[in-house]
């Protein structure tokens, strides 16, 4: 087990963002975080990423408590895009080079070929998709042992995300736990190997999705609809 929380809650002032979270996940293993807007899913991976500290409960992380030793662990994806709009993607590269001794360079130049992305533009001059692509491959670059990805195709065009699916699959390190947090299940679901869909800050659903798909005779997407509409 890589991941593990118990009881993990974290309350705003006017509401509860995660309400009592208990969660085994394991590594080799593929994981969509699925909920509509607002159900706690960038809550429950800041706080994974440590962003977030004033929660209850427990959280390990690996064999530690959520700290500088777990943050090694981990290559996460914001749902935002962070770097200053005049850095170049070079110098974010170097950025990475510099705080992560993960950091594979030849794995960032594949990737940069399968996103079509350049290193020489700034992130000015990169297009909201451009962005997200790479900065997604900079977090798939690291030989992690956890990758925590926020919704890492919301501002991709539907086009492109097949194959952005194809070069996760090939690029993450396969020993390693992936999590994607996302709503847009339909086109991460061919691989997923389970799914967790919070709804109102609880875990409604924990499975393995051939096990769901077996059980209800539908697809994850669809499953999903019915327990959200």
């Amino acid at each position: 087990m890589i991941i593990q929380t118990r009881s993990l809650s974290k309350h705003y002032k006017k509401h509860i963002a995660i309400d009592s979270v208990d969660l085994d996940l394991h590594k080799g293993r593929i994981i969509g975080l699925c909920g509509p807007n607002g159900s706690g899913k960038t809550t429950l991976i800041k706080v994974l990423m440590g962003l977030l500290r004033d929660y209850k409960g427990e959280v390990k992380i690996g064999d530690y408590e959520v700290g500088k030793e777990s943050l090694a662990l981990c290559s996460y994806l914001p749902d935002k895009t962070y770097f200053e709009k005049e850095m170049t993607g070079r110098q974010a590269i170097n950025v990475f080079k510099d705080m992560y001794q993960d950091f594979n360079e030849s794995k960032m130049n594949q990737l940069m070929a399968d996103f079509e992305v350049s290193a020489d533009q700034t992130f000015k001059q990169m297009s909201k998709g451009m962005q997200e692509k790479f900065q997604l491959a900079l977090v798939l670059s690291r030989d992690a042992q956890i990758y925590l990805l926020d919704e890492p195709i919301g501002g991709v065009d539907p086009a492109s995300r097949e194959k952005i699916m194809n070069s996760i699959l090939s690029s993450y390190a396969k020993d390693a736990l992936l999590l994607i947090s996302t709503h847009l299940i339909s086109d991460i679901e061919s691989i997923l190997d389970e799914v967790i869909f919070l709804k109102n800050g609880r875990v409604v659903l924990h499975e393995n999705c051939d096990d769901l798909r077996d059980q209800h005779g539908m697809s994850i997407d669809a499953y999903f609809r019915e327990v959200f509409r």
